[in-house]
């Protein structure tokens, strides 16, 4: 399979090197990537998260929550939206023909009206709980105007005893797509939080998508954090105790299995554009890369979904 990093909208909250960690001068904010993935498949594209999406650029006021508006400051360009960016590699975006989301945060899923025929792979325990909106903090990170592809959305719900995956219980199944491509349960930032494992020729990328914040955090022996993202991902969390325990598997996960296994989360900039470089030099060894993808084949009708209507 061939992987493309994509960065749907940066968001550029005050607070500088206190938020990311890098050198800058007074007053120039921090940067924060919405790190995505487009995968190549057998059975067509296949997206990891969508980040920010048209309408969100075009028209955020309704869409998006004014407090993460104001706090979030992202740098909307709507030439960096998934289905822009797809469309200059050469794809369209009824391509697509699957999208499985870490979670559904309006910066995670805000793309996900862009392909519409696309299905929709999410855990069960997240759609209920976005759906829900039981708290003030829901209903300002779970945005239904990102929704009016509910209907294609497929859940799977918390494995119990299934197969392991490096340590990690896992959905290994995901209808319609290969075995190589997995969700794996890291719940802590919210309640139905997921990372998606996809499996390349030679190791295992692990997008862990809020289940930490910044690069040094899975430092295995001294991991720390910047104040302003410590603090973030505080207010955010929904179950502090499992975000701990999981961030503390994924340091034992870089620790034992690196490099077979690479570990990067949604928004450190530095993953992000490590990751890229190296996508980069791949497709400057082997050109020629695999057969494309299957355009634009028709999508059979999806299951009734598994959760409630909004």
């Amino acid at each position: 399979m061939r992987v493309h990093h994509l960065n749907c909208v940066t968001m550029c909250p005050l607070g500088g090197r206190l938020m990311d960690g890098r050198r800058r001068p007074k007053g120039v904010p921090a940067a924060l990537v919405c790190h995505t993935l487009l995968v190549e498949t057998e059975q067509g594209l296949v997206l990891v998260d969508t980040g920010f999406g048209l309408e969100d650029v075009r028209n955020p006021r309704p869409r998006l929550s004014p407090f993460f508006l104001k706090l979030n400051r992202p740098r909307f360009n709507e030439e960096m939206t998934a289905v822009r960016q797809l469309e200059r590699l050469g794809f369209k975006a009824g391509d697509v023909r699957h999208i499985v989301l870490t979670h559904l945060d309006f910066d995670h899923a805000g793309g996900l009206d862009d392909f519409p025929a696309a299905r929709v792979h999410v855990m069960a325990a997240e759609a209920e709980a976005a759906v829900a909106q039981a708290t003030w903090l829901d209903r300002r990170r779970f945005r239904p105007r990102q929704w009016s592809t509910q209907p294609h959305w497929m859940t799977y719900p918390m494995p119990r005893g299934g197969e392991r995956w490096y340590g990690f219980e896992c959905v290994r199944e995901l209808a319609g797509l290969p075995p190589e491509i997995l969700l794996v349960p890291l719940v802590g930032h919210t309640l139905g939080h997921a990372g998606v494992a996809v499996q390349l020729a030679d190791k295992w990328l692990l997008h862990a998508g809020d289940a930490y914040f910044f690069h040094e955090e899975l430092d295995p022996h001294q991991p720390r954090c910047t104040p302003g993202l410590r603090a973030y991902q505080a207010f955010m969390q929904k179950d502090g105790r499992l975000r701990r325990i999981n961030q503390e598997r994924l340091r034992d996960l870089v620790r034992l299995h690196d490099p077979d296994v690479r570990v990067f989360c949604a928004h450190d900039a530095v993953e992000f554009e490590r990751l890229e470089e190296e996508s980069r030099i791949r497709e400057t060894l082997a050109p020629s890369g695999p057969a494309p993808v299957e355009r634009t084949p028709e999508l059979p009708e999806p299951p009734v979904p598994h959760i409630p209507t909004v």
